[in-house]
């Protein structure tokens, strides 16, 4: 494994720089051991098609050695075995497994979807947290899976199809034009946003952060705006929405969040996992509230993730529309013609 003064010297100058504002040093330190750790192999059982006793005692028969996972029970940590290896299994291949990063499960447990729900997944592909949703809901209910690019989507739809998560619906469409399509339509939304994927860095594999510049990140977070105000205007009142993204910087997480408070009728709701490996989102300067969000720092086991979880207020889109039109029918007549005279 590198050292930290290796890991840091390869690294962009501006992104470690904003580690050590956003940090003190010994975490900047344990964030650079995470990015020079090869990660083990992690999956989940897919309960749609089999159970984590079956998968633990075929596992065993073979010898496979795995851990156990502490806050999710359908998920398991591999120790002797790579992906490739995985892949060649008769399981892998019947969709009874699904390899997924650790951190990439938090985000639908935090969803916690329930059966007969209406959920969308706004930004989908590759698919892995929508089957997972699909598992969570029992395969009853409806999923919406929405992705912008047609290859990526076409990996989805064969997600889908071979983990056999037969309520979800695939599209292909504007991920920002979703909420005007779908107004106030779901019960629960899942925004894992595109983002810079600091998160993701690792030394093994340059390609992860060769791009990354300050530039990228401010031109995420436009879009990652337009996607949180889509989610929003999908989401029914009294709705959930989990807003996630796999990167590490203040700018596409907490001000995010700072910026939907204080434009949308939302309250960040606390998550309820315990995981060792994550810490409370910064709340320096503003709202208080932003604390009840999660950063996962890399590691071993797990990428570097940050989770949130929003809950809609009663007047949603449609509510504020209605509320509107009571407010037009109680004015007096002459009021009412100024106002359609003005419009005209």
């Amino acid at each position: 494994m590198a050292g930290i003064t290796e890991t840091k010297n390869r690294l962009p100058n501006e992104f470690v720089n904003n580690l050590y504002e956003m940090f003190t040093p010994g975490m900047v330190d344990n964030i650079f051991r995470g990015i020079a750790e090869k990660r083990l192999t992690t999956l989940r059982v897919n309960t749609l098609k089999y159970d984590i006793q079956s998968l633990m005692k075929y596992f065993k028969e073979i010898n496979i050695k795995f851990e156990r996972v502490l806050w999710y029970n359908d998920a398991l940590i591999i120790k002797n075995a790579n992906e490739k290896d995985i892949q060649k299994l008769e399981i892998y291949q019947k969709g009874y497994i699904y390899l997924q990063s650790l951190s990439s499960m938090v985000p639908p447990l935090v969803l916690n979807p329930k059966e007969g729900e209406n959920v969308l997944d706004l930004t989908a592909a590759p698919g892995s947290k929508t089957t997972q949703i699909a598992s969570l809901m029992n395969g009853k209910g409806h999923i919406l899976a929405n992705e912008l690019d047609k290859l990526r989507c076409e990996r989805l739809k064969y997600n889908v199809q071979s983990q056999g998560a037969e309520i979800v619906d695939v599209i292909n469409g504007r991920g920002e034009k979703i909420g005007d399509l779908y107004p106030e339509q779901f019960d629960k939304v899942l925004l894992d946003t595109p983002c810079s994927g600091e998160g993701r860095f690792t030394i093994y594999n340059v390609q992860s952060y060769k791009t990354w510049s300050p530039k990228t990140v401010n031109d995420l977070t436009k879009m990652q705006r337009k996607l949180f105000k889509s989610a929003f205007n999908a989401l029914k009142p009294n709705g959930t929405l989990v807003y996630s993204t796999c990167t590490l910087n203040k700018q596409e997480n907490e001000e995010i969040l700072q910026w939907a408070l204080d434009n949308f009728n939302v309250k960040l709701l606390p998550i309820n996992i315990e995981i060792k490996e994550a810490l409370h989102a910064f709340n320096d300067g503003m709202c208080k509230d932003l604390n009840k969000a999660i950063r996962i720092l890399p590691s071993k086991n797990m990428e570097g993730f940050f989770v949130s979880k929003f809950i809609k207020g009663e007047w949603g889109l449609k509510s504020r529309l209605y509320k509107l039109l009571i407010r037009f029918l109680n004015i007096n007549k002459k009021e009412r013609k100024e106002i359609i005279w003005k419009t005209k």
